[in-house]
Formats: structure tokens, sequence, C-alpha cells
């Protein structure tokens, strides 16, 4: 019986660079270079997403239904125990927006000016909906982005940051790493 999700079998077939166990990806999300993506344990990627370009994702992942990752070849890094709420967009590469080149991808490559920095989303960090994450943004250990937010600048370990443009508003408790402990020393871990 199929179910929304691929099979294991199906994912080797998918031709990613590494692919872990008890990955979940849904039939209806977009892969492009799978070749340039590693997936570690546990991972779960939902309805509508769409992965583009170098990628690696640590274990104890979920990217929810609607999240865009266009890493290309500047990399986007999602670390352990990190989440992507619904409908967000992280860009590792831009279009030069000043005017002094054309943009978009159907132009042959000496009329654009391509930019961006690897993305880093460090462990324990979720990102809530609606958020806009741009090149070059580390988000350390620990962060939580709320809802509706544009990331344009690096937020530093275990802070809460909101808003347009994001801005740290308070430290974020760090109970969580117990959980994180109890977890791994539990027979839930080593399914």
């Amino acid at each position: 019986m199929k179910t929304s999700f691929y099979t294991p079998e199906e994912l080797k077939e998918i031709g990613f660079k590494k692919i872990g166990k008890n990955v979940l990806i849904s039939r209806k999300a977009s892969i492009y270079t799978p070749e340039k993506m590693e997936i570690g344990d546990n991972v779960r990627i939902d309805d509508f997403c769409i992965l583009s370009g170098k990628i690696k994702l640590g274990s104890f992942i979920h990217i929810a239904a609607g999240c865009y990752l266009f890493a290309g070849d500047f990399g986007i890094i999602m670390d352990d125990f990190s989440t992507l709420s619904s409908r967000v967009a992280i860009y590792a590469l831009t279009d030069d927006f000043s005017g002094n080149y054309l943009t978009n991808p159907t132009l042959p490559g000496k009329y654009r000016n391509v930019i961006g920095g690897e993305v880093y989303i460090g462990r324990h960090v979720i990102v809530g909906t609606g958020t806009t994450i741009l090149p070059g943004v580390r988000i350390e250990e620990g962060v939580a982005i709320g809802a509706m937010s544009l990331v344009k600048k690096n937020v530093e370990a275990w802070k809460i940051a909101v808003g347009i443009p994001a801005k740290e508003v308070k430290e974020r408790s760090r109970n969580l790493i117990e959980f994180e402990k109890q977890l791994i020393e539990s027979e839930e871990y080593k399914i």
C-alpha cells in the first residue's frame, strides 16, 4: 500500500548524496539536485516543499508543509533538532536587485549577478510560520524565530527574535536540552 511518503527504497532511487534511516519525504515535495543533499536520521519533509541545491540536514528535523529551501551551491545547513514551521523560505542565493544587472534564471549568466552565502540553522532552532531567511545568515543554537519574521542578519544563540527585520527580544529557555539527553538515553532513540 502506498502512503503519502516515499518508501526507503524509493528514497534510495532518488539519488541523494546521503540518506539516513527513518526519513519521511512527501511524494508532493519537489527535490532538485538530490546528489548535492545529505539527510540524517529521523527527518520529515511535508507536502509542497521545494528543496534545491547543496543542502545538509542533520537528525530529528521537521520541515513543515510549503517550505522552500533554495541553496544553490552556497548551501543550507540545518543542524539536529531544528524545525521549520509551514511556509518558511530560506534563500542562500539571490539576484542582484540594484538595477545593474538583469534578474531571473532564464537569462544568460553574463547578464546576471547571482550573490549569496551559506545559511546555517543551528541545533534546536525553531523558525515560525511565514518567515523568510536571507543569504549568509547564521541562526545559532537554540534560537526561536517568531512567525512572519524577516531574518537578514545573524542571530545569537538562545535568543528569541521577531519582526521585520528580526530583532532579538529576549533569552530562550535551555530546558529542552534536558529532554534531548533523556531522548538519547531512551529506547526510542535506538529505533
